[in-house]
């Protein structure tokens, strides 16, 4: 079995190896290139997006600067999925992003792990576990999410926030670790910050 098999399985690999090395090294000399557009190129960024990404949708937007391991090729992009400034996507698996997705500023998503025996770690050995994120989830700002992760559709993870398990559908989480403190209620319906009321005749 090849080292990019090995990854392709999520099993221990060699990433360092001159096979994984000339697909990688070209998607991040067209991530620095990405990086340099300017903000109003709208065009650019789709442009990118829908050719490099494993998948993207329709009206996907990222603020740059952008960061991905294989330059988001291992990316899949939903509809309506925006993302803020400096998300960091460590796609050496892959990562799948749902509709209506909103990613805070300085997020880190990340399917790349080392294992814990020090003799494997000194190989610079690694394996790597998908991230899951459904539909309609909200991420907030500076959330980092770890390797095998799945939130569920409509949930919210709250800034700062270190996401080491399954988050389950229609749900509040925060905290490092992030544990949900609550479901998403009638009460969300009423009020959208603390005693604030949501006024339905202005929406």
């Amino acid at each position: 079995m090849t080292e990019i098999e090995k990854m392709e399985k999520g099993l221990i690999y060699d990433p360092n190896i001159d096979e994984i090395a000339k697909v990688q090294r070209p998607l991040l000399d067209g991530l620095k290139k990405f990086n340099s557009l300017n903000t109003s190129d709208i065009k650019g960024k789709e442009k990118y997006m829908k050719e490099v990404f494993a998948s993207c949708g329709e009206n996907c937007y990222i603020e740059l600067p952008f960061y991905a391991n294989f330059g988001g090729a291992h990316v899949h992009f939903g509809n309506n999925v925006y993302a803020n400034f400096n998300l960091t996507l460590v796609d050496d698996g892959h990562i799948y992003i749902g509709d209506n997705v909103l990613i805070g500023p300085n997020v880190t998503i990340a399917t790349a792990n080392h294992p814990i025996l020090p003799e494997l770690r000194l190989k610079g050995l690694q394996y790597n576990k998908d991230v899951h994120i459904e539909e309609n989830v909200w991420i907030g700002a500076n959330v980092t999410v770890v390797p095998g992760v799945t939130i569920g559709k409509n949930s919210v993870i709250g800034a700062g926030s270190v996401v080491v398990k399954d988050i389950e559908a229609n749900s509040v989480a925060v905290g490092n670790p992030c544990k949900v403190i609550r479901k998403i209620s009638d009460h969300d319906r009423e009020y959208f910050y603390k005693n604030e009321k949501i006024d339905w005749n202005l929406m």
